[in-house]
């Protein structure tokens, strides 16, 4: 594995993991949940037991990092804990389902936003400029991406902000409590509760961001886990808030099975016109969520390279620059699927297997805690071993729910697995060759 310069701190790294969760599924979700569940303290209590199951994972992975410092997100970790192949294949599905999909699907998503900013923009050509600039800019100096990364995220988080404390002076905070047609209670334990908290699971994806950077960090032992842990609660509050002010803004009964709560919210808090301030607020949001993926994505597949004779033309970097061959051959394959694929089937498609590989790496925690005892570990996950143990258990709840209710999509995820075997007895014969 070649070594790199820390160079990168823990604010780059805790707002790569803001960056990486704050999309649209916080602004596009709640309609459904509260037609589906009937009581207003149940919804918010869903996005509360997302931010559980995305913190108990971050305090997880925070851990391994640690105690494995390097650049290669899952694909070093599982490649360590279980076998050389099952990394492989997380690095995978890293390259196709974890970081071109999320990045075709925002950057479609940031185009259909800046035309209603901008009426009359073409979408496609506005979705693969953004991928085009964006990677060029990750390629040519890793502090301009860093800093630009930073700006856009600091400026989306307070733009939030505003968003957050305007509704909420302007709202109805009440409504957040009123009962609605099904007793809080019953709706805990309702399936419209379960499934809701699948989709809850989308919005929290990018928790472990920081994590790909682990081998450029500054005091990786110190800042990588406090970064996993900050990011993660700094968007749980930010959903929360935002969740509240959407149900402050408009009633219950009209809220329900609506997809653009964001849009209903703004309009009923400040009027026809908020609707531009909203999707403007989004679109800049959406700018650093690529630039995040954008910049973390490589560093799996540039690890990857330096393991595998056959890969290794994408591990290639300019001096002082990022993996320039790892971020160009990610937004080809990002740009394919702007070209070919809807915003809603990309989205769909990469929950189910992201799931299963973030849930064997938070049980190598436990592996590693009984195979190598004495690996020394700067930080020790709190509240081990059950914090593991309740990350694991609701991710298989989520999972056997998506089996049941999406089958195509689990079927879709099993295929990209297979894929990842042969290709990895494929390269690894070459290795061995």
């Amino acid at each position: 594995m070649g070594s790199h310069a820390r160079t990168l701190g823990p604010v780059t790294a805790t707002m790569l993991v803001v960056a990486s969760m704050v999309g649209t599924g916080v602004f596009t979700t709640t309609g459904f949940l509260v037609g589906d569940i009937g009581s207003n303290p149940a919804v918010l209590a869903c996005w509360a037991l997302g931010g559980v199951l995305a913190l108990a994972g971050a305090l997880t992975y925070g851990e391994l990092a640690s105690a494995i410092p390097e650049n290669g997100g899952e694909y070093l970790l599982l490649s360590r804990i279980y076998h050389p192949s099952v990394g492989f294949v997380a690095g995978w599905i890293s390259l196709i389902v974890g970081f071109s999909a999320p990045i075709a699907a925002a950057a479609l998503a940031f185009s259909r936003y800046l035309a209603a900013v901008f009426p009359g923009l073409p979408e496609l050509p506005v979705s693969l400029a953004l991928i085009a600039v964006l990677s060029g800019v990750h390629c040519l100096r890793l502090e301009l991406g860093s800093g630009f990364q930073n700006a856009l995220t600091i400026g989306k988080t307070v733009l939030i902000l505003a968003f957050i404390v305007g509704g909420l002076w302007l709202g109805s905070p009440a409504r957040c409590l009123e009962p609605g047609s099904v007793p809080m209670g019953q709706a805990l334990f309702s399936s419209g509760f379960a499934v809701g908290l699948i989709f809850i699971s989308f919005s929290y994806q990018g928790w472990n961001a920081s994590l790909y950077i682990a081998g450029e960090l500054r005091r990786p032992e110190r800042w990588l886990p406090l970064s996993l842990v900050l990011g993660t609660l700094l968007v749980a509050l930010l959903y929360l808030g935002l969740n509240a002010v959407f149900l402050a803004a408009v009633p219950a009964e009209e809220l329900a099975g609506q997809l653009e709560v964001g849009h209903l919210a703004a309009v009923a808090l400040f009027g026809e016109g908020a609707a531009r301030v909203l999707s403007t607020i989004i679109a800049v949001g959406l700018i650093s969520t690529v630039g995040a993926y954008i910049m973390t994505g490589p560093r799996v597949y540039e690890a990857m390279g330096q393991h595998f004779p056959g890969l290794r033309f994408i591990s290639g970097r300019v001096q002082g620059g990022g993996p320039v061959r790892s971020i160009l051959m990610q937004g080809g394959v990002a740009a394919i699927m702007v070209a070919t694929a809807s915003f809603d089937t990309l989205l769909t498609y990469t929950g189910f297997t992201l799931s299963a590989v973030a849930g064997l790496a938070v049980v190598g925690v436990i592996v590693l805690r009984f195979r190598e005892p004495d690996l020394p570990r700067p930080y020790r996950t709190w509240g081990y071993p059950f914090t593991p143990i309740l990350f694991v258990l609701l991710m298989l709840w989520m999972m056997g729910h998506a089996v049941v209710d999406r089958p195509a999509v689990a079927l879709a995820g099993a295929l990209t697995v297979g894929v990842g075997f042969v290709l990895w007895w494929f390269f690894e014969r070459g290795r061995s060759a």
